[in-house]
């Protein structure tokens, strides 16, 4: 990126500006832009035109819809970076206590959140009266890309997944499970090995997750098939599938415990010797200042899974 500066060019670009134009970029609209910015259209119109004037080129393209030039979205990326670092650097304080307060944006793959954050939160509640914790659900590559651009401070998700400038931290492993319905012949079976696979057809999530990922592998190691018709939306839709006897799901044991009981129309066994399990992570963005804070939170997530009777390390 090369602009002309004038003199003083650092003093003439505030903060405030920079925010109303990443929020003009994500909202592509002065009025709404104003608005999630909590300040007047004339307020947010005026501090576009000064920082354009600071750098010396137009940033936006006006009309009916206002779009940031070429120019005006490396800028406006660049912004994000400069306002993630300022926040950072507002965390120093305090950045040695490992403490749980204040607020933590925490984001969570759908195939976790539902089946262990009760729980975290419930221990968290009990321990800490001055945290927050805003979770959000989201599929792994937008977890990712949300962490990226300070929308979360941290995420739990399924390992492993590429997270360039993140600091990975591995928690526990979790065994996996197969389920079928009630009547299928292999609930005559204690355990499941790979024997008992071949030939199988298998049900899927959506791509993108990695539990789905995970179950193509197997199938592909134990001579099964995986139903190409169909890719569930959610650990609940291949659980029902699998009741209706249209196949076999592979679920973790977190679901397995609290969605699975003796008399329902889906039995579960797990995989011999503990062969196939998957690993989570909490992930945050390396060089924070609360990262012991997070190292923290990781350590209350493993004892929340451990307090289940279950160690996984």
């Amino acid at each position: 990126m090369d602009l002309k500066t004038t003199p003083g060019f650092e003093q003439q670009v505030s903060l405030r500006q920079l925010r109303y134009l990443v929020a003009l970029g994500a909202e592509a609209s002065f009025t709404r832009a104003a608005a999630v910015s909590g300040v007047s259209q004339p307020s947010l119109s005026q501090a576009i035109r000064q920082l354009e004037e600071a750098l010396g080129t137009p940033l936006v393209e006006r009309g009916a819809r206002a779009f940031l030039t070429p120019l005006g979205r490396e800028v406006a990326e660049r912004a994000r970076r400069i306002l993630l670092e300022v926040r950072d650097l507002g965390e120093l304080v305090g950045a040695g206590d490992t403490a749980l307060l204040g607020t933590i944006r925490l984001g969570v793959t759908p195939t976790v959140g539902a089946y262990l954050l009760p729980r975290l939160v419930a221990r968290l509640h009990q321990q800490f009266h001055e945290l927050r914790v805003h979770v959000r659900e989201n599929p792994p590559a937008q977890l990712v890309e949300a962490l990226a651009d300070g929308q979360h401070d941290v995420i739990l998700v399924q390992l492993p997944l590429q997270a360039p400038g993140a600091h990975v931290e591995r928690l526990f492993r979790e065994p996996l499970h197969l389920a079928m319905a009630a009547d299928h012949p292999l609930t005559a079976r204690d355990t499941i090995g790979r024997e008992d696979l071949a030939g199988q057809d298998l049900l899927t999530l959506q791509r993108g997750y990695r539990l789905a990922e995970q179950t193509i592998a197997i199938a592909e190691e134990a001579g099964a098939r995986v139903r190409d018709d169909y890719e569930g939306t959610s650990l609940d839709a291949i659980r029902q599938m699998a009741g209706m006897g249209m196949g076999l799901a592979v679920l973790p044991e977190l679901y397995v415990r609290q969605e699975i009981r003796p008399g329902d129309d889906v039995v579960s066994r797990p995989f011999r010797a503990g062969r196939h399990y998957r690993e989570l992570g909490l992930l945050w963005r390396s060089g924070v200042a609360r990262a012991a804070t997070y190292q923290r939170l990781a350590q209350e997530l493993v004892a929340c899974v451990e307090d289940i009777g279950i160690s996984y390390r």
